[in-house]
């Protein structure tokens, strides 16, 4: 099974450039890096990317936008 840092999502979010809803980046995050991935990030490990997205927004990671949620590269932390 693959394990994948949290931040490869925002960073993703950010190259694709547009605003996101919960569904379409659980699904493109599952097109991009396989339905079998799980994430981890500093504080967690395991999750599913439904799991993931809940948690990134818990964290304050996402910003509100037209149609969803954007995210900024301020949002990743450096480590």
């Amino acid at each position: 099974m693959t394990s994948i840092h949290g931040h490869e999502v925002l960073t993703m979010m950010l190259a694709d450039g547009q605003s996101w809803t919960t569904e379409r980046l659980v699904a493109a995050i599952e097109e991009k890096f396989g339905q079998a991935a799980r994430f981890y990030t500093c504080s967690a490990e395991g999750m599913t990317a439904g799991e993931l997205v809940e948690f990134l927004a818990a964290r304050g990671k996402f910003i509100p936008a037209d149609e969803g949620f954007v995210t900024l590269k301020s949002k990743i932390c450096n480590h």
